[in-house]
Order: C-alpha cells, then structure tokens, then sequence
C-alpha cells in the first residue's frame, strides 16, 4: 500500500514555488520530527493538491493525531519506527536468513506497530474515524496467489501477533537468541560456560605461580587472543611455561602465550563455538522460513508504520505552530482570522517575541485586494503568508489562524515575488515580471490565486504604472484572486472604482513614522515617501522641489491619506479611552445596586424580625393578663391575693416597656436597688460581656462570655456556642434566675437531642422572604451549634429572587466558607449548598 495522493490538471507557478513561499523550510522542519525513514519519505512525497476529499481527508488525519499528541501522548508508541524493507526484501529470497541484529530491529518495530493496533483496538469505534481508515488501508482485505484464501484486517492483524509472539519466545530484548531458542543451544552453552569456567580456574593457577615467580607483572590478568583464553607473560620468561604463543604486544616486552596444559581445553570451546553457530543459523533459517509467507502483510505494515510517523510529525508540527483545521469549503475564498506566518512566528517564538497576525478576506464581490503603503510596513510579509499558508493547507497541513477561520481551495497558485532577473537570457527585472505576467494572463481563471510583488515597478513610472493598470483589468477579467503591493496611486484609483478589486493598507503611525504591521482593508495607503524623507534628514529643499515637480494632485492625495491616517489614530485612542470610562461606569452602577439590593435586603429582614418580635410580646402580654384574670376570678376577688397579682402584672407591664427608670433620691433597699437594675438592664443598653440572654423564638438562657462584632459567645449551662447578636435578647436576673431554677422546665440545651433532630436540609420554597431569612437565622444558629460542616438549603429557582436574597444574607455569617449550587441532578441552581469553616 502507498499514500494515495490524486494529482488533476492544476498548475503551480514557478517551479521553484516553494523556495520562494518557504515551504521547502517547512519540509525540511517536517523530515527533523519524523522518527524514521519511513516517514521521511513520506515528507518527500508531500504535494499540492486541489481535490477537496483528498485535502479533507489528510487535514482530518493530522487534526486527530494532534488530539491524541497533545492529550494521550505518553499513550501512543514514539519509539522504534524502524525501517526493515531490505530485511524483509532479504528473507522473501529461498535460502537467505536474517541475522539476530536483523530480526531483532523486526522485533522492536512489530512490537510500535502493536503498540498503534492496541492503541485504537482500546477506543470507542467512533474515535479517530480517519486515522482508524489508515489502519484499515494497511490490513485491507487480499486474496493470496492461488486465489484459494482471503485474508482480512482481523487475519493481518493475528499474523502480526503471530509474528511477534514467535520472535519473542526466540529473540531477547537485547537482540540475542535466548538461550532456550532450542533444546540443542541450550545444551551447548550449558556446556560451553562448564568449559570456561574449568579453563579459566586452569588459567587462574598457572597466573598465579608465573605471577609469584615474577613471570607475570601485578596488574597482567587472562585475556583472549584469537578466540582463545590465554595469559600475558614477559618475552624474556617466554621460556618457563610450556605453550603455544599468539601474539605479542605492539612493544615486544609482553606476549600473549596459551599454555600446553589447556590446549585442549581451548580447542574443545572452540568446537563447541562452532556448534553454538551451526545451530543459531539453523535456528534463524527456521525463523526466516516462518516469516516469508507473511513479507506482504508485513510491508503493508509499515508502510502503515511509516505514514504514521509521517502524519504525527505533521501534527507535532501543528502544535509547535498552534496550527488548527479550519472550516474549509470547496470553492474559492479566503476568510482568514489572526493567521501567523508559519516561519515568522516559529523564528519570534524563539525570540521570546510576538508576531502581529493578518485577518484577510478575499471573496466573490473583492477577488483581488491592491495593498498600498510604506517600505518596510509589512506587505511583502503579508503576500507570503498569503501564498505560504493556502499552500500548506492544500499539502494536508494545519495552519496557524483563528478557529473561526474559512479556507477554500485553489487549482492555480502564481506568484511574482523577488527578482528573477538573469544574465544568461538577458532578461532584466522588469523583463522578468513581464514574463510572468504574460503566464498569469494566459493562465488565470476563477480558481487561481495570484500573489504580486512591487507591481509595475522596473520601469518607468508612468508607463509601469499604466501597463500595470491594463494588467489588473484582465486579471479582474479572469475572475481571479489575488493580492498585489504596489505603490502607484492610478492602481488605487482603478481599484477604488472597480467592482471585483478593493484597497488594503499596512497600518503606519503617521505620526511617529512607525510601521504597525496591520492589514486594514477597505482604503489605500500612503507611501509616506515625504515623511520619511524628511525624519532620515533629507535637505529640506530637495524635499520641496520633489513636493513641486510631483504635482499638486499627487501631493494632495499624499496628504490626505496621511491626514485620514492621524485623524483615525486620535479617534481610535479616544474609543479606547471611552471604553474604560464606561467600563469604570458600569463597574459603579454595579457596586450601587449591589448596596442598594442589600440594603433593601436588610430592611426587609429587621423590619420582618422586628414584626415577629412585636407579635411574640403581644401574644406574651396576652397570655399574662389572661392568666391573671384568671387567677383573680379563682381566688374570688381576695384583696390580698388580687393586689399581689396585679403588682406581678405591672411588674411583667414595666418589664416591657423601653423608658428610663427615674432616679430615686432615697437610698433604696437590697431588694429595690436589684429590682431596679433587673429593670434596667432589659430596658436599655447594649449585650456585653456579663449580660443575661435568650436565644429569640426558645426557652435558651444563658450568660455573654465575650463579643466578638456581631458574634457572641454565650455559655448556656455547661455548653459554651457562638450565636449572631441578632438572635439574641436580654432579660432581668430574676427571669434568670426563674429560668435556671430547679424548678424551671429548662435549664439549658440537650445536644444529643439537637444533634438527633437536626436536619441538614431546610426547605424554603413557598415563603416569603422575611419569613425564609428568619427560617434560614434559626437553621445556621442549630447548624453552627451543632457542628455540621455542609448544610443544604432549598429555595427552588423561579426568577432567582429568593435565591439571591438568602445568598446575600449568609454571606454576613463569618462562618460560612462557600456557597455552591447543587449537582444539576439534584436541583441545580434551585439548591445552595452551605460549606462551613
């Protein structure tokens, strides 16, 4: 199987296209990212085309791979993309085996392309649809040569596994046969290493008595020569062993001497080495033999293999780039969004620098866009990313613009770019953009895009600039596309008043003098040929006699562009600065009606406590004057009895009402003098440290251990718990004392009940907002009391007013951390989820 690359009538202009866009850096970038030579020559192969499927289908193979790289990369094999077609072409031949090294470079690349298999085979099927059309073009389906069996995806992949498996059990991870390969190798280097070790101990002692007697130098030890183990003696003590001498040091003073007592030794190792290789070649011949039946499944295989480095190479690239797939249509259009120059963005990145991205749109109604604009204010740069990004797309690249981005496709690409003059046809720089203009006229039509440089210039101004003109006309003809730098003002003019051509202008601080490097479509630009003039310092009279004999039309036009280019900066600064003023506005109106939501929020909570409050005393009082009528009508109108109750009610009347006690003059008694202070600390003051206090709405009593802003520390019998200070309300010693009586119903707060019968969850949908903020005080005292750390209220969530109000309203409590929405599953937006401190 080979990459499948159509190729229809289409026509590249000139041939050497790619040098003058970049591309050929662009390959080269290409062949460094791919692991193998598989895939480098997949690189070589890369060419433009203009069928819109086959385009699609290589830009959607990249767009997945580059998934996969950036979010599974340690989950996909990056190693050992090994090419072994000569080794295969070697083992498809009778009689010829591979080496271990061979089989062993066959072991670890079969063992990458499984790695690939499995990697797919544990997806969901419809992940990786084009990459998965790959691997189904690798193992398609084939008939063998006698037509008797068909072999399918499933078939390949097994023999590939078969493959593997039996090279596995052959060959170690060090590219050795394993010592069990076969029952014979095994058996002879069993016996071999018994020999060694044997001649080597032989050896060890015949080096110990040479080296006591001085034959031998300290640091001499065994070593081979030949293949053989034999000892390092000095020439001049050659004479005292008995042996047979090998070799001799390059000096002469040392040699190399096999002694007669391990001659046989040696020669029984040397037998058995050369068992040991009769037997690997016959393993490796059997092991060849295995693997020719299944070479073609094998090169399909890495073909496969190699088109995988080739298409993760081209998406690592994508990612270095920040390159994406954008919406692509089959005709012709360019509708580009902060597109990057591929090499001028890879070379600032470098850099640590920016580079400022192009937004272009050329479309049926404006084909051909004519940039004007200063030297060196960007528009050679924009032509080239025009030209080098539309050619990376129809190669099978992503390419570095904006998501939002349309791209279509072109079958003519024709640039005139750089100086093509040449000495050997006698053709100067003008003759050349001549001839390339003669091709652009013959050959354009709706699906070409042309790209020119410096249009009409070489030549006299005048006539340039009207051959150019004449030009443009039959190009608008045509119904091309194209992008063309000039600075004639007759081309501004044409394009102007031209249906099918509009004016572009590189972006240029007329009043600094500095290029901006934008692309603004929609006017001309200016030369600003005066102005730079004069900022290099150009004498001031040669500027003006040029500023005459140009003509008061030119000069004018020259200075209205440069006007317009002024006026639009200082309106531009002024937006930016009306939009932060406005921003500053709304950042205020924000904060007012936030306090004000919140006030309104307070009011309506204290009013609505102040209500409950005023129903409970009513419902108190109430409660008293009926008992004491009671009372009175059971003791039958006792006078005693009477007015002893009667003083008990105004003493409960005095106990309610908020007025200053008048002083006594007299010394009052014990008694009076703490009736008195009983009165007035219930009366008036604020709770501190010390005071009595109920919990509102329950029978709690308990004393101020401290006051911490809104937070009070009370001990309630032995419970020591923080409650907010609007929870709470003082009452006299003699109600305390009453309260935390024996006799009293309550002497304080069982935990174990609370704690039993608290609810995390308190529903308030269906009441009205002073009722929940109430509901919502008595359910975070309980909470705190407690200890829960997550309580969960729920409000449900209509137009979100009671959600907001009750939001606002925790956020008072210190100890609340976060508030949170439930899990949509369980109420969403229509639950808070209270998390504690």
């Amino acid at each position: 199987m080979s990459y499948v690359i159509c190729y229809f009538f289409m026509m590249l202009y000139p041939q050497n296209i790619e040098q003058k866009l970049g591309f050929d850096r662009i390959r080269e970038r290409l062949s460094e990212l791919c692991i193998s030579p598989l895939g480098k020559a997949f690189v070589e192969k890369v060419r433009f085309s203009d069928n819109y499927d086959l385009v699609q289908k290589m830009i959607r193979q990249v767009d997945e791979m580059r998934e996969i790289m950036q979010y599974e990369p340690q989950a996909f094999p990056s190693q050992n993309y090994l090419d072994v077609n000569q080794q295969l072409t070697k083992a498809a031949i009778e009689g010829a085996f591979l080496s271990e090294a061979e089989f062993f470079d066959v072991k670890l690349s079969l063992r990458t392309i499984q790695e690939c298999l499995r990697f797919f085979d544990n997806k969901e099927p419809e992940q990786y649809p084009q990459l998965r059309e790959l691997l189904g073009m690798a193992f398609q389906p084939r008939t063998d040569k006698n037509q008797e069996e068909v072999k399918t995806n499933k078939d390949a992949k097994l023999e590939i596994r078969g493959i593997l498996d039996a090279l596995d059990k052959v060959i170690d991870d060090r590219g050795r046969l394993k010592d069990n390969a076969s029952p014979e190798l095994q058996s002879i280097r069993r016996q071999l290493v018994s020999q060694e070790n044997d001649l080597r101990k032989k050896l060890d002692s015949i080096l110990r008595n040479a080296r006591s007697n001085g034959w031998v130098s300290d640091d001499f030890s065994l070593t081979l020569r030949n293949g053989r183990m034999v000892i390092p003696l000095a020439a001049e003590h050659k004479r005292k062993i008995k042996g047979f001498i090998h070799d001799e040091s390059d000096t002469g003073k040392t040699v190399f001497l096999e002694p007669t007592e391990v001659l046989e030794a040696n020669n029984e190792i040397r037998e058995l080495e050369s068992a040991e290789r009769r037997e690997i070649i016959r393993i490796l011949m059997d092991l060849t033999t295995r693997l020719r039946p299944h070479v073609p499944v094998l090169k399909r295989a890495y073909t496969f293999l190699g088109i995988i480095d080739f298409v993760r190479a081209k998406a690592c690239y994508a990612i270095e780039l920040g390159a994406i797939a954008p919406l692509s249509v089959n005709t012709q259009l360019v509708d580009w969004k902060n597109a990057r120059h591929p090499l001028l963005y890879a070379s600032f990145k470098k850099m640590g620098k920016s580079v400022v991205p192009l937004s272009i749109t050329l479309e049926l109604d404006n084909r051909i866009l004519l940039i004007s604009g200063p030297n060196a204010g960007g528009k050679s740069v924009t032509l080239k990313t025009v030209g080098l990004i539309q050619y990376m797309y129809q190669c099978g690249l992503l390419v570095p613009m904006a998501e939002y981005s349309t791209i279509g496709l072109f079958r003519n690409i024709f640039i005139d770019i750089g100086d093509e003059q040449s000495l050997e046809n006698d053709l100067s720089t003008y003759s050349s953009h001549l001839t390339n203009m003669k091709h652009f006229l013959i050959q354009s039509d709706r699906k070409t895009l042309f790209l020119i440089d410096e249009f009409g210039t070489g030549t006299e101004p005048a006539l340039g600039g009207a051959i150019a003109e004449s030009i443009l006309e039959d190009l608008n003809r045509s119904g091309a596309y194209g992008v063309i730098n000039t600075h004639y003002t007759n081309l501004k003019t044409f394009a102007d008043r031209t249906k099918g051509l509009v004016n572009g202008a590189m972006r240029y601080d007329a009043e600094h003098l500095e290029p901006l490097y934008e692309l603004e479509i929609g006017k001309p630009g200016s030369s600003f040929a005066v102005e730079i003039a004069y900022k290099i310092g150009l004498p001031k009279n040669v500027i003006d006699r040029a500023k005459n004999k140009m003509g008061k039309q030119q000069v004018s036009f020259e200075k209205l562009v440069k006007e317009l280019e002024i006026e639009k900066k200082v309106f531009a600064d002024k937006n930016v600065e009306n939009a932060q003023k406005q921003r500053h506005l709304d950042q205020l109106l924000d904060q007012y009606n936030s306090l004000k939501n919140l006030l309104d929020s307070e009011k309506k909570t204290i009013l609505n406590s102040a209500k409950l409050q005023a129903k409970e005393l009513v419902k108190t009082a109430n409660q008293k004057i009926e008992a004491t009528i009671k009372e009175i009508r059971e003791q039958e109108a006792d006078k005693s009895a009477t007015k002893e109750l009667r003083q008990d009610l105004q003493d409960f009347q005095e106990s309610l009402v908020i007025e200053k006690v008048p002083e006594n003059k007299n010394k009052p008694t014990p008694k009076k003098e703490e009736e008195e202070k009983d009165v007035i600390e219930v009366i008036g003051g604020d709770i501190v440290i010390g005071s009595l206090v109920r919990i509102k709405g329950q029978e709690a009593i308990g004393e101020v251990l401290g006051v911490r802003g809104k937070d009070i520390e009370v001990a309630i019998g032995d419970l020591k718990t923080t409650v907010k200070l609007n929870r709470l309300e003082k009452i006299s010693r003699k109600e305390f004392r009453q309260k935390a009586s024996p006799k009293a119903k309550l002497t304080g707060i069982d935990m174990n009940e609370k704690m039993q019968n608290f609810s995390f969850n308190l529903d308030l949908r269906g009441k009205r907002g002073e009722e929940a903020l109430v509901d919502v005080d008595r359910f975070m005292n309980d909470a705190i009391m407690v200890g829960y750390d997550e309580i969960r209220i729920v409000h449900g969530k209509g137009d979100g007013i009671l959600r907001t109000l009750i939001r606002q309203h925790l956020r008072g409590y210190k100890q609340v951390d976060k508030m949170v929405d439930e899990h949509a599953d369980r109420g969403g937006a229509g639950v808070t989820i209270v998390k504690m401190k």
